[in-house]
């Protein structure tokens, strides 16, 4: 669970941006996804396409809890200065991947692990409820695709041997001409946004939760490793194509535990990159 509120309040006093605040509270949660055995299993450039597909699956379902919240509170004042769908919204993008890979019917494909619908749940409670906990998630998931996107898709590609950009537009910002200058102005926009100081640290809590959930989709998949080769295949035999079903996988072969731990290598690679906003 996040700190509590008055574990921050030198953090309130010492840094005024918003942005340098979230860096420093979510320090030690970033330490913790980096230094995964898995997240180094990634490292050394292991990527399949059943992996990478998988991976889809989960990110079209948090994208699309996201952009549905920050569409539906594009004109409230804490969230209007940082909604920029042309330049940054995902969901598009990761829909044309997932149809590329699976084909028109890819919506009946989609597996999620458990953990991945617990956050889709929150970013669309907060989204209600608190749309100023959107700007954590936002700038932890979208300043982070757009650091170590470019990194991740070239590895991609060379993995998988795709060509032309075929299967990885999630990776590619056409809005966006130079991805430092624009995270100059997305932090500007964030830190220009008023907030009363229960509000800001509020906000500080949500983005040590958003590092918390993506640890806990990769303890999710981890999980997954300790089941059988046998309880797999009869889980993936019994169970029907359903939409953000959690384990089974229709339409593909059945996963060896080693390529679930390469699945897991990559998610958790994407999942920090994403929220790896050191790299910034």
């Amino acid at each position: 669970k996040p700190p509590k509120t008055t574990d921050w309040d030198a953090f309130f006093h010492t840094s005024v941006d918003l942005s340098e605040q979230i860096k420093k509270v979510t320090k030690e949660s970033h330490v913790r996804a980096e230094n995964t055995e898995l997240m180094l299993s990634f490292q050394r450039g292991k990527v399949t396409l059943p992996q990478y597909k998988l991976l889809l699956c989960s990110l079209y379902e948090i994208y699309q809890a996201l952009e549905e919240a920050l569409d539906r509170n594009s004109n409230h004042p804490n969230v209007a200065p940082i909604y920029f769908p042309a330049e940054l919204a995902r969901l598009r993008s990761i829909e044309k991947d997932l149809e590329y890979f699976y084909g028109q019917d890819w919506r009946e494909k989609i597996v999620v692990p458990a953990a991945t619908k617990r956050y889709c749940h929150r970013l669309r409670q907060i989204g209600k409820e608190n749309p100023e906990f959107l700007l954590a998630h936002a700038y932890t998931r979208y300043l982070g695709d757009l650091s170590g996107g470019q990194v991740l898709g070239r590895i991609a590609q060379k993995s998988m041997g795709l060509k032309n950009g075929d299967g990885l537009s999630f990776f590619a910002f056409p809005g966006v001409s130079s991805p430092n200058l624009f995270k100059q102005l997305y932090r500007s926009r964030m830190n220009s946004v008023e907030l009363t100081e229960e509000e800001r640290n509020g906000v500080l809590e949500e983005a040590v939760r958003a590092f918390e959930f993506n640890i806990q989709v990769f303890e999710d998949l981890q999980k997954m490793l300790n089941v059988s080769d046998n309880k797999l295949q009869s889980s993936l035999t019994q169970s029907k194509p359903v939409k953000a079903n959690t384990l089974h996988v229709p339409g593909t072969s059945v996963y060896t535990s080693s390529l679930l731990r390469m699945v897991l290598g990559l998610f958790v690679a994407l999942a920090t990159v994403s929220v790896g906003i050191y790299a910034l």
